[in-house]
């Protein structure tokens, strides 16, 4: 039986297809993968170059501390002013060499002296005899280890030295450098980087999940000197799961399981520092074989295009009629595709224009929004002045009185010759002067229309001018303010003249609230909660009516019979809200009266 040509000749298409995408996938994944491996080990130079940058630095700074007299002293007669004077040195050396510690050990591996001498987590009086660099040390030899703080529970590579043999007393000198910088730099390069032991156990990796745990199992005698030493403290040191019984030496790529799913990785690995470390990179061949993947798909299509190409002009041959008809329908199709690009082009530029329009409307509408609300702020001043003016002609004629009545006694006590008398009464008049004059600026700041400028103001300041304003307001009603206490340095970020407005608003709305109760009383308290703010003023008045909760904050809407304007609390919520803040009305938690709260941002009070 023939097979059938209908079906074969497809089936030969596809599989010669799937041939070269086959082909293309596995020649770019080979030079996908030998690039990064080069890649790879061009930034490992560059981690490993570091690392030992960093470890030789401080190679021999242990030495150099061993040979200062001080320790030597400290050693041979451990005195309350030798160990004083072993402390500051030890401290003052690592501060200078950007080190985490510096200490002092005798023979006996106990700490007499150290820089962190006066921390928590100091090492002095901990005994380090079972650490391998003290035993090197006490040999003649620089002592390198690294391992966990067995103090502070804080990894660090550890270098010690011994005194000079001249030395009067023994003893050991070593530091503790902090590898914390260096890794989260590796972590910050993007690239996974692990850092083993001699003995294959991982105690710096970018993956925290893999950091103390081994490329191998570990033997027994590895373990038992790792735990005499307490290297790693009380970490289980668990192999790594990459399915192997061994980590592959000479390996180029290895399967790990990381967050859970098995990535396939490029290894570069090179030996660095003193102690036999192996740093390795890994770099995952996840983006290398997609990229490839896509180099397959591309080749099959393109075995597919060129297979379709000779199809096409084996058909072409066979039709000619047929292709002329299917260019001038191509053609037609063309040109009506050419024409609805051009008319949504179109439709897109008249949107544009219209767009543009739009956004012209919307900031002169913004323009017009914000010279209102300038001027409904400036409404309310003026609103608020008119209400204090007859209290502030009291307050000045007061004093313009009493400068009338010293100045004629002056000029009779000088007639009289009494010279001290007369000096008296002038320093009266200055005093009043000086009065009047804070009354009138206090006045004028209050009414100048002025464009908001935030900066850091005392909330002390503030309240201080909104109560000389409201000093006649407070006689005229018999009603006290009463401040509570708070931090005299407290400063928001605000307009001090807005912010002084509001205060204004607010505590004479209180005022004006118990001026019929028998208890008369407002009440001002500030706290700084977080980076806010909490302003707060509370009165003893009848309390708001829940119908006007809604429409406390609306312009024009008052709840004083035949007086005010309803601009107060409207134009307060405009300026705090201006400044970033919010205005709030609620009852007290205490029960009577109305309370408002603003909050602010805080402001540090050196900046105000």
């Amino acid at each position: 039986m023939k097979p059938d040509r209908s079906l074969l000749i497809p089936g030969l298409a596809v599989l010669a297809c799937v041939c070269a995408g086959a082909l293309a996938y596995r020649t770019s994944l080979e030079a996908q993968l030998a690039h990064q491996q080069r890649a790879a080990a061009q930034r490992l130079d560059f981690a490993a170059q570091s690392l030992d940058s960093l470890l030789h630095r401080n190679e021999a700074l242990p030495a150099l501390l061993a040979l200062d007299d001080g320790t030597a002293r400290a050693l041979g007669n451990p005195g309350a002013a030798n160990l004083r004077a072993a402390n500051a040195f030890l401290g003052r050396a690592a501060g200078l060499a950007d080190v985490e510690a510096a200490y002092l050990m005798d023979t006996r591996g106990l700490t007499i002296a150290a820089s962190n001498w006066n921390q928590p987590s100091s090492f002095v009086g901990q005994n380090y005899r079972f650490r391998p660099y003290f035993e090197a040390a006490m040999q003649g030899r620089t002592g390198r280890f690294y391992g966990v703080g067995a103090t502070t529970g804080k990894p660090g590579y550890f270098i010690a030295a011994p005194l000079p043999a001249e030395a009067p007393a023994r003893g050991v000198v070593a530091v503790k450098i902090s590898l914390d910088t260096f890794e989260a730099a590796l972590a910050a390069s993007g690239d996974t980087v692990l850092l083993a032991d001699r003995d294959g156990v991982v105690f710096l990796s970018t993956e925290a999940e893999w950091r103390y745990r081994t490329l191998a199992p570990l033997g027994g005698e590895a373990l038992v000197r790792l735990q005499s030493a307490q290297q790693y403290g009380r970490h289980a040191l668990r192999p790594l799961d990459h399915g192997l019984g061994a980590w592959p030496e000479g390996r180029t790529a290895v399967r790990l399981r990381r967050a859970g799913q098995e990535r396939d990785f490029t290894v570069a690995a090179r030996g660095v520092g003193p102690l036999g470390w192996q740093m390795l990179l890994l770099a995952d061949q996840t983006p290398a074989r997609q990229e490839s993947l896509v180099a397959g798909l591309a080749g099959a299509l393109c075995a597919a295009l060129l297979l379709g190409l000779v199809l096409y002009q084996r058909l072409d041959r066979q039709g000619q009629a047929e292709r002329r008809a299917s260019a001038q329908r191509l053609q037609t199709a063309r040109d009506m595709l050419e024409t609805q690009i051009a008319q949504r082009t179109a439709d897109l530029t008249a949107a544009n224009a219209a767009l543009q329009d739009r956004v012209r409307d919307l900031q002169h509408a913004e323009q017009i929004l914000r010279g209102t609300r300038d001027a409904a702020v400036q409404a309310g001043k003026l609103a608020v002045l008119g209400q204090m003016a007859a209290g502030m002609g009291h307050e000045l004629n007061q004093p313009l009185a009493a400068l009338q009545t010293l100045s004629d006694n002056a000029i009779a006590l000088d007639r009289q010759g009494r010279r001290e008398d007369v000096a008296e009464n002038l320093r009266l008049i200055g005093e009043l002067a000086a009065r009047m004059g804070r009354i009138v600026r206090q006045l004028k700041s209050f009414v100048r229309k002025e464009t908001p400028v935030l900066r850091p103001c005392s909330v002390r300041d503030a309240l201080d001018h909104a109560l000389m304003l409201l000093a006649q307001r407070c006689t005229a009603v018999q009603a006290r303010i009463e401040v509570d206490d708070f931090a005299p340095g407290l400063c928001v970020q605000a307009d001090a003249t807005r912010l002084e407005q509001v205060l204004v608003n607010l505590l004479r709305n209180g005022l004006d609230a118990v001026q019929d109760q028998p208890v008369r009383v407002v009440r001002f308290a500030a706290a700084a909660l977080g980076e806010r703010v909490r302003l707060r003023v509370a009165d003893t008045g009848g309390g708001i009516a829940p119908e006007a909760k809604d429409r406390l904050f609306e312009p024009f809407f008052t709840t004083k019979a035949g007086e005010g304007l309803g601009l107060g609390l409207a134009v307060s919520r405009i300026i705090v809200e201006g400044m970033g803040g919010t205005l709030a009305a609620d009852d007290p938690p205490q029960g009577g009266g109305a309370e408002f709260t603003v909050t602010l941002p805080l402001a540090r009070a050196d900046d105000a």
